[in-house]
């Protein structure tokens, strides 16, 4: 073990509680804002010391940025506008692996519904205006203007347990944002259109699509980044044994 890693002492605890405490699913940023390359390799150096089983690192990343991002955009912009008028479509475009349950239960299905109407609440957006809802969710795959869109993806090979490791390295990159007073949006949305992406950004034929994620300067006046999702007490998941 590096003695380093024994002997650091962490001299500002409350800054690495802000960092986790301060992040959120940004859902505007500044498209002018560019993010420098030096920054994102930081990020990612700092993400790369995430743990894993038997260090096996699964994580393989893609980085988006300019005309290679834009492209991306407009082909699976049009994959969802091909969906949403015409369902049948959404056949052609599954996702690798499940993200979510196949039958929702409470608590969770309840959870998920007071994100939804909440989020679209506070955009206006009322039930049933299918146009609106449509183009809310395109704004996923606008990574949400961000200039910077990253794609990770690991080796089918590896067993269920890499996706465990493969959290724990998306939270570092998305905590060590913070540090750079930049955010981030995690994005499962964009695992239904592999078929598009992983050739796109030269994926192996091996390799298959974990989730997106935007990353850029966050836009605090718009009323969506004021949208903060609750979470439930500690009393509410933990049980104490004595």
């Amino acid at each position: 073990m590096n003695p380093t890693q024994v002997s650091t002492v962490v001299a500002d605890p409350a800054s690495v509680a802000d960092a986790i405490g301060s992040r959120f699913s940004c859902r505007a940023f500044h498209r002018d804002k560019p993010v420098a390359r030096e920054q994102i390799e930081e990020l990612l150096a700092l993400a790369r010391r995430s743990p894993s089983g038997t260090n096996t690192q699964p994580w393989k990343v893609y980085v988006l940025q300019g005309a290679s991002r834009d492209a991306l955009v407009d082909k699976v912009c049009a994959a969802h506008d091909a969906i949403y008028a015409d369902p049948a479509r959404a056949a052609e475009f599954r996702e690798e692996y499940d993200y979510y349950p196949e039958k929702w239960v409470s608590p969770y299905i309840d959870r998920r519904r007071e994100n939804g109407w909440s989020l679209y609440g506070l955009l206006g957006i009322a039930k049933g205006e299918k146009d609106k809802m449509h183009a809310q969710h395109q704004r996923n795959y606008r990574f949400f203007d961000a200039p910077v869109g990253l794609m990770f993806t690991m080796d089918r090979v590896m067993g269920r347990g890499s996706l465990m490791d493969y959290g724990m390295f998306l939270q570092n990159i998305m905590v060590a944002a913070r540090s750079h007073g930049l955010h981030t949006c995690p994005q499962a949305a964009w695992n239904g259109f592999a078929k598009i992406i992983l050739p796109h950004i030269g994926a192996s034929d091996s390799e298959m699509l974990v989730c997106g994620m935007s990353l850029g300067h966050a836009i605090e006046s718009e009323p969506v980044n004021s949208f903060h999702t609750p979470r439930e007490p500690v009393e509410g998941f933990t049980r104490w044994l004595d």
